[in-house]
């Protein structure tokens, strides 16, 4: 680890200095996450319940999820037919951080993420949210405060963002320090400041204003015994090999489908297949993930193993769909539901099995696989399921998988060779892909 050196000294003024425009960046990534979610929460409720019954259909009807996920496919694709700059670019091969785009791209990201969420896709809203607090908070910062440059600007983004999505600053904490971002002769404390200031904003302006809470009800883990760490790392390593052949299909589908280039048709496609799994799966397998994760608790004594496996294996099946046809959404919260129905498959199918370890287990290892983020893969575990004693053999699984997973691919497809419509009319981002240079330097100046 390297050591500061004694002939520099932070600026503790500058550190203050940001303080005030952290808070506000949190504040602000906190409301459109927020804001967005609600309408898009209006809009659900519209299409699932009041239109349904208009035709005498309840939500849950296979008819109506065949539909609804078709409309939700055609209208999608309109969006990035023909709104400016496309909705952004194909986020398949993205990443949770990327460069900023231009804000003429915001309004049809924006409404693309809207529907996404509305019409029951499996993705989340991690990528869109991301990526579009980052073009305002950049766009405004750099009228506001010029002398901030553009990577300060995201790493305040990016951590008001996560703070907001899950409710707690530790998130942005936890994957900060692994990324190590800015001048190392600073100490990690300092260099995470202001990115803390505005991850707590974030939380907070959530806590405060929504009804965000992702622990769900699993019973007590009775305690840690020697054979517990060889369950979870078995677990987690089974969580992760599906998630690693998820992957190594990703890039192949992501090919295959893109052989149709009109974004209409693809979409609406997509949302054709989308809708068929949810018929086959239930209402449970559609959306996000994270109100549905918490209904298998109380499924568990009409739910077979079986079933659990094939809720898993739908929602993954539609999860590489929906990213591969283009839906604007993210991976991670999906991913979480497989990981959790991975885990209710094992301890029905091996009641001497406790619930939260083998719920805990796969979760870690499917978000390794998907992430390659260890921290991340134990905050989501620890925020589903907030149980101390979890941690240790938690830990072991996640090594476990990090093994099994390291130099393979993660879960995102590779960039086409030629881009899409789409994508070529997306817009340059405002900045080079390297954005994560200094994130969390502060002005030495």
């Amino acid at each position: 680890m390297t050591e500061p050196t004694t002939d520099f000294r932070v600026p503790v003024r500058q550190l203050l200095k940001l303080t005030i425009p952290a808070a506000l960046v949190g504040i602000l990534c906190g409301l459109l996450l927020i804001g967005l979610s609600a309408l898009a929460k209006v809009v659900e409720d519209w299409l699932w319940d009041d239109l349904s019954g208009l035709f005498g259909l309840d939500r849950d009807s296979p008819v109506w999820i065949v539909v609804i996920l078709t409309l939700t496919g055609l209208l999608v694709g309109l969006v990035i037919q023909f709104a400016p700059g496309h909705a952004g670019p194909d986020p398949a091969s993205a990443g949770l951080v990327e460069p900023p785009l231009p804000p003429r791209v915001l309004p049809g990201l924006a409404l693309a993420m809207v529907l996404m969420l509305a019409g029951g896709v499996s993705l989340g809203p991690e990528n869109p949210i991301m990526a579009i607090n980052a073009a305002l908070v950049v766009w405004i910062g750099a009228r506001v405060a010029g002398r901030v440059g553009v990577p300060q600007w995201m790493a305040l983004s990016t951590a008001g963002t996560l703070g907001a999505m899950f409710g707690t600053p530790l998130a942005a904490a936890l994957m900060f320090s692994e990324m190590d971002p800015g001048d190392r002769r600073i100490p990690l404390w300092d260099r995470l400041f202001a990115p803390l200031v505005s991850s707590s904003t974030g939380a907070l302006t959530m806590l405060l204003l929504s009804d965000l809470d992702m622990a769900m009800d699993v019973p007590e883990y009775p305690g840690l015994h020697v054979t517990d760490l060889a369950i979870a790392v078995a677990v987690s390593l089974g969580a992760a090999a599906l998630g690693l052949l998820a992957s190594y299909v990703f890039t192949p589908l992501h090919r295959l489908v893109h052989r149709v280039r009109q974004p209409v048709l693809l979409l609406t496609l997509g949302g054709l297949v989308l809708g068929l799994l949810g018929a086959v799966g239930g209402s449970i397998t559609l959306f996000k993930g994270l109100d549905q994760m918490k209904q298998l608790p109380g499924m568990v004594g009409e739910t077979t193993a079986l079933g659990f496996l094939a809720f898993a294996l739908i929602k993954l099946v539609a999860l590489l769909v929906a990213s591969s046809v283009g839906f604007r959404g993210g991976r991670i919260f999906p991913a979480t539901f497989v990981g959790v129905s991975l885990g209710f498959a094992v301890s029905v199918a091996f009641p001497s099995v406790p619930p939260a370890l083998a719920v805990g287990a796969a979760t870690v290892g499917i978000i390794v696989a998907a992430t390659r983020s260890g921290w991340l893969s134990i905050f989501l575990v620890v925020a589903i399921i907030p149980q101390a004693t979890l941690i240790p053999p938690l830990l072991f699984a996640t090594l476990a998988a990090w093994l099994l997973v390291t130099n393979r691919p993660e879960l995102r497809a590779a960039p086409l060779d030629e881009p899409t419509p789409a994508e070529a009319g997306s817009g340059a981002p405002l900045t080079p892909p390297d954005t994560t240079e200094e994130q969390g330097s502060v002005d030495r100046t």
